[in-house]
């Protein structure tokens, strides 16, 4: 499933999901110490930061794997990749077509190629007409 950007950016909009992203792009974390980080930051239950955690993997902006009892957390970088994406949608809004048209330009020097290598030699033009 592709991730969306209104979720994306509706779980960015929380400074405490923000926090943990920045913890979890240093490297993968297990659910304790991304707890015990945010509640050193700020005051929060457990059950309120796997409650940010849940939101970041909806948006996938992390993804989760178990390791026996333990949940280790990472960034997923499909979320990270469908941001960039509409960002740059944003920032250049004809990045998009920059590939079909080099498709069409392609596509148009092959047609001239080949109406040139199947066209009649002129002598024999000239007789037809």
């Amino acid at each position: 499933m592709a991730a969306s950007p209104a979720k994306i950016f509706e779980a960015l909009g929380d400074p405490i999901r923000r926090y943990i992203l920045e913890l979890v792009a240093a490297g993968e974390q297990p659910a304790g110490a991304v707890v015990a980080a945010v509640q050193r930051h700020t005051t929060i239950s457990q059950p309120g930061v796997s409650q940010h955690l849940k939101v970041l993997r909806d948006a996938e902006l992390v993804s989760v794997r178990a390791e026996g009892t333990r949940r280790l957390y990472a960034l997923d970088p499909a979320g990270l990749d469908a941001a960039r994406a509409w960002l740059t949608a944003l920032a250049e809004p004809l990045h998009q077509f920059a590939q079909p048209l080099d498709a069409l330009a392609t596509e148009i020097a092959r047609g001239k190629r080949t109406r040139r290598d199947t066209a009649p030699p002129a002598d024999e033009a000239k007789r037809i007409s």
